[in-house]
């Protein structure tokens, strides 16, 4: 039941990300562009998943999941240097490429080569920051 409920989920999700352009490069670079050629139809996908979001979370009190025994805690995230670096390298990726990974992940379902470096980059930056993040937590407590 888990993994139909989790490829239901995935699937309509991808198929939003389709539908919505958010896979479109240029589109997200419109977005992203306010002083140039800027497209505001991005905000309107992310009004559209925030705002049913926000309702869900409410309806969630004092309910259990379908498949699971508890809906976990709100997050209260705590702003430290990597949320910091990792918000800025985030950032400075979708700017440059245009695709973040939910839409990279769905660009692969139309054959994106895009999609697939990005994907690629991104597996290999993960595996790659706790080394990295260990390097600079060294070098700030040395400072």
């Amino acid at each position: 039941m888990r993994l139909l409920v989790a490829l239901t989920a995935g699937s309509l999700f991808g198929a939003g990300l389709l539908i919505s352009g958010m896979t479109d490069t240029t589109k997200v670079q419109g977005w992203l562009d306010v002083f140039g050629n800027w497209d505001p139809t991005l905000a309107f996908v992310m009004g559209g998943a925030i705002l049913p979001m926000l309702v869900a979370w409410r309806l969630t009190t004092g309910r259990k999941p379908l498949t699971g025994n508890e809906f976990p805690p709100p997050a209260k995230p705590e702003v430290d240097r990597r949320l910091v670096v990792g918000s800025v390298l985030f950032g400075m990726g979708w700017g440059l490429v245009g695709l973040c990974p939910g839409p990279a992940m769905a660009s692969l379902s139309y054959g994106g080569l895009g999609g697939l470096v990005f994907l690629v980059a991104m597996v290999v930056g993960m595996f790659l920051a706790p080394t990295f993040g260990a390097q600079l937590d060294r070098a700030a407590n040395a400072a």
